[in-house]
């Protein structure tokens, strides 16, 4: 995983290795939503797509309401909430975008898991900023906790709160 380095306000996104990623995998991201939407036939409509797009434009978590106001039209009416939540919905399912349950949030992503992938975010309490990753080490210590307690995982995502280095490092 790379680490990011950004501050409290977003000025240096210019720098932010995470925001870097995040604008050089979009279009490949893109791409391979189409694709895998016409290998699934599904379709990847306009407001789909455009939630999307507006969620790689940004490497922080958004809400589903900032999501509506960043797609609805300039001047026009702001789209109705339930369209943004079943485009989300529909974009979770398909892997997509991940939602950050603590943040109540929603973040894409810039590569495929498998469905029984474990994906953990590192969450940068100070400056919003989001990384994730997975591993096979990761995927059995889960696994063998589950097993453990006899419990069969339908979603596995793990959020971890703290601070990254960045902000370690500015902070003290």
């Amino acid at each position: 995983m790379q680490p990011h380095a950004h501050d409290h306000d977003g000025a240096d996104d210019a720098i932010c290795r995470h925001a870097h990623d995040h604008r050089n995998h979009a279009a490949q991201a893109l791409a391979r939503a189409e694709h895998l939407c016409r290998e699934r036939g599904l379709r990847l409509t306009p407001i789909r797509r455009k939630a999307l797009e507006a969620l790689h434009a940004d490497h922080r978590p958004v809400g589903a309401y900032d999501l509506a106001d960043r797609i609805s039209p300039a001047g026009g009416r702001r789209l109705a909430p339930i369209s943004i939540y079943r485009a989300l919905d529909f974009l979770v399912e398909q892997g997509f975008v991940h939602r950050l349950s603590s943040r109540n949030a929603y973040i894409a992503c810039l590569h495929g898991h498998g469905a029984d992938e474990v994906v953990a975010f590192l969450i940068c309490e100070a400056c919003g900023g989001v990384d994730e990753d997975s591993s096979p080490a990761m995927k059995k210590a889960v696994a063998a906790i589950a097993q453990t307690r006899q419990f069969s995982p339908s979603h596995q995502v793990v959020e971890i709160v703290g601070r990254c280095e960045h902000c370690r490092s500015v902070q003290g």
